[in-house]
């Protein structure tokens, strides 16, 4: 046990900020008046996220170990750190109008959401398996409760009590697969744990441990065939939650699965044992979310749909290290920043048309957008256009090196899936745009002016979503940076 110093610390330093903004809202949510705007508390919260984010950088110039090798400070888990700390901001700018719309006035909803960063964020940067369940534990905790925050509908109920049930019931089969892996190695830290599992004298709870681990995390990131939770949580929470729980979380539990396939279980004899069992959960969730997406008419239903079959082409990224982890793991931290930026300005745009009680969710309630909101229009026609993977937008690149990293590994016949699901795709996101510019209006759906957060919020992702589709290299050349100090 190694003693503990301030550079210790420093390595958690964007968890110590966001926990103490966080405690700091919640001490002065009861100081203002019952019925009164929290705005007040979400410019906190604001503070605090940008805080960590300036941390997650000037963290950068102190990597290595802390904690007696409990938590990793590198490439790989500051470009983690930071994403989660963007997704935060974004999702924040996002909440100011709609909180006031929903007339929800609980400022602890700005609390959770930096409690629920803290735990993804020790999540991408954890290689202590009990921390990464602690950690887990901490952010599925925050989620579970802001799920259910439009407490006056019972959609939203019904929301947080399935996600809560089958989240635990999936963090179990996680619980267990770490003490498996106790019991065939000795140990949870995974340095060690790749130790043992090259030498070979493991026996088959190992196998057991990583196939129990994959169910648990596998819950998390909505890959079939865990993902039945998906539309019915999504379409009951609050849409800028629903915008976070379908990115951050997302990305912590890919950072972790990545550390456990790649850092823990990368011997050859282990990694043929995964291989299948990634394989087939790749492709049920691109053909269970596209053929699932196609008959929906929420837009929230739609969007959960295709959170499913967007976890199946990043799981195909994680098939393709066998050319070098600049093929596939950084294939897939690429993905997961694209996928962040285009479908958290997604659901910024839907939480803003939901109107009061979010009744304004179908697709009919998107007719002639255009007509009366040009800009929104726009924007959300850009967002569906990254999520089907054109050129110009981050979602082409990432599609792109995915697909490159398949064919390299001979995945030829998930390959192929894959293309034909990015067809499918492509129908249900052009609905979207063709009901916003080629059909007239159904309703009554008013369009309230953009405030000025949300036009930030969206602007920010929008911005994303085309920088890493016209200048992906730098981002790319960061992933591979930190694909390899992950192997390492």
């Amino acid at each position: 046990m190694n003693p503990i110093t301030g550079a210790d610390y420093v390595r958690i330093l964007p968890e110590i900020i966001l926990t103490a903004f966080g405690i700091a809202v919640m001490v002065a949510d009861p100081l203002l008046a019952p019925k009164s705007s929290r705005k007040p508390l979400g410019v906190l919260a604001l503070i605090g996220s940008i805080a960590a984010a300036m941390a997650t950088v000037w963290q950068s110039n102190f990597t290595g170990d802390a904690f007696s090798h409990m938590i990793a400070v590198n490439s790989f888990s500051i470009f983690f750190h930071l994403l989660i700390a963007l997704i935060v901001i974004v999702v924040i700018l996002a909440s100011y109008e709609y909180l006031d719309v929903q007339h929800i006035n609980l400022g602890e909803y700005y609390g959770l959401i930096l409690f629920g960063a803290v735990g993804m964020m020790l999540m991408s940067s954890a290689t202590e398996l009990v921390l990464i369940f602690i950690a887990l534990e901490i952010s599925s905790i925050a989620t579970y409760v802001l799920a259910g925050f439009r407490r006056k509908f019972a959609s939203s109920s019904e929301s947080s009590l399935k996600y809560f049930l089958l989240g635990s019931f999936a963090t179990a089969f996680f619980l267990y697969g770490i003490a498996l892996m106790f019991g065939a190695t000795g140990s949870t830290n995974i340095t060690e744990i790749a130790t043992a599992l090259r030498g070979g004298n493991t026996g088959v709870l190992a196998y057991v441990a990583i196939a129990l681990m994959f169910v648990g995390i596998g819950f998390k990131i909505a890959a079939a065939p865990f993902h039945v939770w998906t539309p019915d949580v999504y379409e009951g929470a609050p849409a800028p939650i629903v915008g976070l729980m379908s990115t951050a979380p997302k990305a912590a539990a890919f950072a972790v699965l990545l550390r456990i396939l790649f850092a823990a279980a990368s011997a050859d004899a282990f990694h043929s044992a995964w291989f299948w069992l990634v394989w087939v959960s790749a492709a049920l969730s691109m053909t269970l979310g596209n053929v699932g997406a196609l008959v929906q008419n929420n837009m929230k239903r739609l969007l959960a749909y295709s959170s499913i079959a967007h976890a199946g082409y990043l799981l195909v990224a994680f098939l393709g290290p066998a050319t070098g982890p600049e093929n596939g793991i950084s294939a897939a931290i690429f993905y997961t920043a694209s996928y962040a930026a285009m479908n958290v300005g997604a659901f910024c745009i839907v939480s803003h048309l939901a109107g009061d009680g979010e009744r304004y969710v179908t697709l009919d309630d998107y007719a002639g957008l255009s007509q009366r909101s040009p800009w929104l229009a726009a924007m959300l026609s850009i967002f569906m256009l990254s999520l089907i993977g054109i050129p110009l937008t981050g979602g082409f690149f990432a599609k792109y090196y995915v697909f490159n990293a398949a064919l390299h590994a001979n995945l030829v016949g998930l390959t192929v899936i894959g293309m034909i699901n990015s067809a499918i795709a492509a129908y249900y996101y052009l609905r979207v745009i063709v009901v916003m510019y080629m059909q007239e209006s159904k309703t009554d759906a008013p369009v309230l002016p953009v405030p000025a957060s949300l036009g930030v919020a969206v602007i920010l992702s929008a911005a994303a979503t085309l920088y890493l589709g016209i200048w992906p290299q730098r981002v790319l050349d960061y992933a591979v940076r930190s694909a390899h100090d992950l192997m390492r």
